[in-house]
């Protein structure tokens, strides 16, 4: 089990210079990635993008890659598109010239036009940066998923705990389950006692009609056992080596459809607050539930 949050840095050297690679992720229900790329390694976001995708399942991750010049070599990377810049001035004076404006084309505004100064390292393909950047983003994404299986380590503690009281609530309504249609008909008596109306024998088919009505409407072995189930099926994540993330969201789901049935159902002081109990600990297992891969 994983959590969603957590931090990853690499870098590796290569001639001239270095890649270095920082991850970061955050919660979020479906898989994200957010790449900021510098200019010369846009083509290489497929890949990055695909070799991410097989580490993360769940969250939104953010990469920034960065290319670092060694000392000296700074310049080699910065290179004049002479050509392009011919092609702006002709371009700029036509404009002036249409629209009848004065004004001189300075090397200011030469220099903040796209493309005029390009810092692509002479000789060198994007391409051939990729060895470099597959291995600072693999270094990255160890120490990220590294990070994000400790922070899962807890979680998976925490998860754990709210289930077994869950189970220990559940295990003391079944227990308590088949005392409530006894009662039911005690207080049956009682009340038609209260009321001046002589009560009928048990075997009365009247009385043993309304008590199997009532045990019928306020069965919730049903619900017991689909809960016990779902205990069960957290007990599967955790030894799961999958993104366990989304299952726990449906579980969660499942386990307050269960528990609110037996809460409509149950006519019983005693069952009423376990379920409030139950309903507690799901809603802290289900907060918590939101930070899992």
């Amino acid at each position: 089990m994983k959590s969603m949050t957590g931090y990853g840095r690499g870098e590796c050297a290569r001639a001239g210079g270095k890649v270095t690679v920082e991850l970061s992720s955050v919660n979020r229900k479906q898989s994200e990635v957010a790449l900021a790329l510098p200019r010369e390694l846009e083509v290489l976001e497929a890949q990055v993008r695909d070799l991410i995708n097989r580490s993360i399942a769940r969250g939104r991750l953010t990469a920034r890659i960065a290319l670092h010049a060694a000392e000296g070599r700074s310049a080699d990377r910065v290179r004049l598109n002479l050509p392009l810049a011919k092609a702006y001035i002709r371009e700029f004076n036509r404009l002036a010239k249409d629209l009848k404006v004065a004004g001189e084309v300075t090397l200011d505004l030469l220099a903040k036009a796209p493309g005029v100064f390009e810092t692509t390292e002479a000789g060198n393909d994007a391409e051939d940066y990729w060895p470099t950047v597959e291995k600072a983003l693999l270094q990255a994404l160890a120490v990220l998923v590294k990070m994000r299986e400790r922070e899962g380590a807890h979680l998976a503690k925490d998860l754990t705990a709210r289930i077994e009281i869950m189970r220990k609530c559940a295990s003391k309504i079944q227990k308590h389950a088949p005392q409530v249609q006894k009662r039911y008909r005690e207080q049956l008596v009682q009340r038609l006692k209260s009321a001046g109306v002589e009560a009928p024998a048990i075997e009365d088919e009247r009385m043993l009609k309304e008590i199997v009505y009532f045990a019928d409407r306020s069965d919730i072995s049903e619900e017991l056992t689909r809960l016990q189930s779902h205990f069960q099926q957290f007990a599967d994540c955790l030894k799961s080596t999958e993104p366990v993330g989304r299952t726990l969201d449906f579980l969660a789901q499942e386990m307050n459809r269960e528990i609110n049935t037996i809460g409509s159902k149950a006519n019983d002081s005693e069952i009423s607050r376990a379920v409030v109990t139950l309903k507690t600990e799901l809603e802290k297992f289900r907060e918590q539930a939101q930070n899992v891969e």
